[in-house]
């Protein structure tokens, strides 16, 4: 496990219970929440939303993080299931002397595309083409190499609306900086894994399926994959290591090209799309209570990671109508994100899905006919 630093601080008296700083409050960071407490773990929420976290700091104001971890006298910190706090976890640990699962330039290059980009290419893995002065062919995918969800992103099939993606992708990324990719056909599948003295486990392969209209967002993880999960798993430890990624969580996208498997992003972190949820129950390993064990510095049993497929098992989200939410009505299980008042738009990023549902069954086709009958449940009253 990556220590914090010379100045590493002196653990408290033992029985006393670990405090964690976890940066999120929303759905994402839900599971690893839960799985903290089901540890004996007491968490502390680092969430600027009214009403979510324990304290009303963004998960992404490191001085404001590192306040409160130093205040709580944290034992460790953990960002699941969000980029860029990734980053923020990984540093403040590293002021406080905190273990972690990775230091803060392993951290930097995870939360960067364009430095993801120029680690892959220097390990020869096989990656889109790429470039942050133009498209290297098109059709194109042109985004803000700092951000997820797919916010400022555009996909061009020509040079005609460059300009305006460029610009759209400039104003939406924090350093200003654009990244261009080749757009690869391919279906998209994302591995979900965990690493253990330099050791990756892909724990699970799954099927990312986008809504039809809105590129790049997750409709669904499906379980098991078609197929090619085999491929998928090596080019993911292959990213990994690449980019230094030696112990905890990962979640990886990448397409499965007629080229063969192509990366597409790396994230050191629990899945943000209910990921380990669907872990746990499709093949019986709890990807959050790893986690949690990382971030606080506790060893991980390789064993506990080891895949025992159970059942075909689908993540499904929710889409509302455009409008203002009065109310909603879905059977116990599914989930909806937001309260009366929420105001939804036209879906174009991860964050206009309105909730999600988990479904299983015995066979893929099952679970999946399963989760689309779950959702048509759900009804949005809106104005």
């Amino acid at each position: 496990m990556v220590a914090g630093g010379a100045g590493r601080r002196a653990r408290g008296p033992a029985g006393l219970t670990p405090t964690l700083i976890v940066l999120g409050g929303g759905p994402q960071q839900r599971h690893a929440i839960a799985a903290a407490h089901a540890l004996g773990v007491r968490t502390v929420v680092c969430d600027s939303s009214p009403g979510v976290g324990d304290v009303p700091v963004s998960s992404e104001d490191a001085a404001g993080v590192r306040e409160v971890a130093a205040r709580e006298r944290a034992d460790g910190l953990i960002a699941p299931g969000t980029d860029w706090p990734v980053r923020v976890a990984a540093v403040v640990a590293a002021e406080l002397g905190l273990p972690h699962p990775i230091d803060p330039a392993t951290a930097v290059t995870c939360t960067d595309k364009l430095a993801q980009r120029a680690a892959l290419a220097a390990a020869g893995v096989g990656q889109p083409r790429w470039s942050a002065v133009a498209p290297p062919a098109f059709p194109c995918v042109v985004k803000a190499p700092d951000r997820q969800g797919q916010r400022a992103m555009t996909v061009l099939t020509g040079p005609g609306d460059l300009a305006e993606a460029e610009a759209r992708a400039r104003a939406g990324s924090r350093s200003g900086r654009v990244l261009f990719e080749e757009y690869v056909p391919g279906r998209e599948v994302t591995v979900n894994g965990f690493s253990v003295d330099g050791a990756f486990v892909p724990v699970a392969t799954t099927d990312r399926v986008h809504f039809p209209d809105a590129p790049g967002v997750a409709w669904r993880h499906v379980f098991p994959p078609r197929a090619g999960a085999e491929a998928a798993a090596a080019a993911a430890g292959a990213a990994l290591a690449a980019l230094g990624v030696r112990e905890g969580p990962s979640y990886v996208q990448l397409i499965l090209s007629e080229a063969g498997p192509r990366i597409v992003e790396v994230a050191a972190r629990l899945g943000g799309g209910h990921d380990s949820e669907l872990v746990r129950h499709a093949v019986g390993v709890d990807l959050a209570r790893a986690a949690v064990l990382a971030a606080l510095g506790r060893p991980v049993d390789p064993a506990s990671l080891r895949p025992h497929p159970r059942r075909a098992c689908v993540i499904e989200f929710l889409r509302a109508p455009v409008g203002e939410l009065v109310s909603v009505s879905a059977p116990d299980g599914i989930v909806p994100y937001h309260a009366a008042g929420h105001r939804y738009a036209a879906l174009q990023v991860a964050t206009d899905r309105a909730g999600y549902l988990l479904a299983c069954a015995e066979s893929r086709e099952e679970a999946m006919a399963r989760a689309a009958k779950a959702a048509d449940t759900v009804q949005f009253e809106i104005r």
